[in-house]
């Protein structure tokens, strides 16, 4: 199971998304979704980089690579936490919020040194990948990736090298 925290304590009519400003402020949601929207379309790394650890709280590593189209989640995005040496591949998607029917979650992604991950990738949150680890791309990582594992597909699986 990932590392997940669960809130039911927000139940209304309707389902939770519909809830969403009781889990966090209209505006840090909406500073988020416009800073991200500019930030996740530049092409100079290193200001990418400055950018999301500076107006989102994002915990950057050195020599981090975001491709183009990446995003960050909107809600929570000082709970993404990247190490060194990292490539996000294009239009990946790192979330650490969920919003279901009669509850929502929220949780860490965690990202270790030296990790590749693929174009088209979804991180769910409560997520740890280990040191060293790859992702193949269009995986759904639902689950820690232990270090220096090869993992891919929906649901992401070991695959043998």
């Amino acid at each position: 199971m990932r590392d997940v925290e669960i809130f039911t304590d927000r139940i209304g009519k309707g389902n939770q998304l519909t809830h969403w400003r009781e889990a966090r402020s209209f505006w840090r949601v909406f500073v988020n979704v416009t800073t991200s929207g500019i930030i996740r379309r530049l092409p100079w790394m290193g200001l990418k980089n400055t950018l999301y650890r500076q107006l989102m709280g994002v915990t950057i590593g050195k020599d981090v690579s975001v491709a183009y189209g990446v995003v960050f989640d909107m809600f929570f995005p000082e709970h993404i936490s990247i190490g060194n040496r990292v490539i996000i591949g294009f239009n990946s998607v790192l979330l650490t919020h969920e919003f279901l029917l009669n509850e929502w979650r929220r949780g860490s992604v965690t990202i270790g040194n030296d990790v590749e991950i693929g174009a088209w990738s979804l991180i769910m949150p409560g997520v740890t990948i280990g040191d060293g680890a790859r992702i193949a791309a269009y995986s759904l990582v639902n689950k820690d990736v232990p270090p220096r594992t090869f993992v891919g597909g929906v649901p992401a699986v070991p695959i043998k090298r």
